[in-house]
């Protein structure tokens, strides 16, 4: 062990008599601890809540979504997924046929959307179509409905229970035009963890809604599942060059630009906040080793009388601050992590569901926002130490010892 770090070592266990120069570094080091604590319990929050909103986002809807214009709906629906189902990173391209509609329960009425989707190519991509609620997936001819788990509570039924669909377009009778009106069995409950959706959605075979919806050969929409989501803008680019100008394709990035750059901004926001009680213990830090360079003094001194250069003199007290950084660090990141794995382990950050789509707040730190907290708390924590070390190897030995 170089002598330099033995006695920065041995300093920072003051004796008796200097009990108080101690405390002070037990409340740097306590500084630095709490700061990188709270940064990561910070952002593997702001992490965990993303990416779970994300995710349920994403496996209740598509990664690219094409829409129609003009609003007729796509006609040749079947012959443009082949040509997009051809282009690389598709992984499927699936119809979706939509419509407003007022579901009738036996305890009231609900708004709901109607879609009609080829359930058995979704199970593939939606893990809560794979796992019902209860119920079962209704076959292709058949009449049979899904409900979200929220819009079944609300409306009071159950699968086996009968629900009346009143259709937005109208049928003339001898009364007059009167509104189209649908009766139709549950055949399954279902929860994809997004409250809106599962609040909102019915869905129904392909073939049965456009039976029910009289659009023969048409859907309203085509969903684009591809294997990296990110690359969906460079997708969809390429999509506009072989899909007619009509048809327009909408990355899932763009259908939620607002929340995920709310999140990236508070994300940011956070990190400078908090990091400012990492610079605060590095304030610390620096009135530390301007007390420790006045009372060892004399000590540098005869350091320097012994032959010690102004290097090692601020290797000596360099090394002080460093320790004092990296043991604040480690301890920060010990606790963030063990709180991060209590917290995930019982669940204990609950938050209303219904307002921000999940039940709790999952903890999740990815392995760059780390290495930024340990890089950006060392940063700071290593350089707090420089100017009480360039101080102490200035002192002047003459001076130093001529009282002695």
């Amino acid at each position: 062990m170089a002598y330099e770090l033995f006695i920065s070592s041995r300093y920072l266990v003051a004796p008796r008599k200097q009990a108080f120069i101690s405390v002070i570094t037990l409340i740097s080091i306590l500084g630095v601890t709490i700061g990188v604590m709270a940064l990561i319990i910070a952002i593997s929050l702001i992490t965990g809540f993303q990416e779970d909103v994300q995710d349920k986002i994403l496996g209740a809807t598509s990664h690219i979504m094409i829409s129609d214009l003009s609003g007729e709906g796509i006609s040749n629906y079947e012959q443009i997924a082949r040509e997009l189902g051809s282009l690389e990173g598709v992984v499927a391209v699936t119809p979706l046929l939509h419509e407003q509609v007022l579901l009738t329960g036996l305890l009231g009425s609900s708004g709901a959307v109607l879609r009609g989707l080829d359930l058995v190519k979704e199970r593939d991509f939606a893990p809560w179509l794979r796992k019902l609620e209860s119920g079962r997936l209704p076959g292709e001819g058949e009449a049979g409905l899904l409900l979200g788990k929220n819009l079944a509570a609300n409306l009071g039924v159950n699968v086996g229970d009968a629900v009346t669909l009143l259709f937005p377009s109208s049928r003339l009778s001898p009364l007059g035009p009167i509104p189209r009106s649908r009766h139709l069995t549950i055949a399954g409950i279902f929860s994809s963890g997004l409250y809106e959706f599962d609040s909102t959605s019915a869905l129904l075979p392909l073939k049965m809604s456009q039976k029910l919806l009289n659009r023969e050969g048409r859907v309203s929409m085509l969903q684009v599942r591809i294997k990296k989501i990110f690359t969906a803008p460079r997708l969809a680019h390429k999509m506009r060059e072989i899909l007619p100008p009509h048809l327009y394709p909408t990355t899932w990035m763009e259908l939620n630009r607002s929340l995920f750059s709310a999140l990236k901004l508070e994300k940011t926001l956070l990190f400078l906040t908090i990091a400012l009680i990492v610079f605060v213990a590095a304030l610390n830090i620096i009135a530390t080793l301007i007390l420790m360079v006045m009372e060892k003094t004399r000590d540098i001194g005869v350091l320097m009388a012994l032959g010690a250069t102004a290097r090692s003199i601020r290797k000596i007290f360099f090394f002080q601050g460093a320790m004092i950084g990296l043991t604040g660090t480690a301890l920060g990141c010990l606790l963030g992590l063990v709180w991060c794995w209590l917290a995930n382990t019982f669940q204990l950050i609950k938050v209303p569901p219904d307002i921000y789509q999940i039940a709790f707040v999952p903890f999740r730190l990815r392995t760059i926002d780390f290495l930024i907290i340990v890089g950006v708390s060392l940063l700071i924590t290593f350089l707090a130490p420089l100017f009480p070390a360039r101080r102490a190897s200035r002192v002047d030995p003459v001076v130093a010892l001529r009282y002695e």
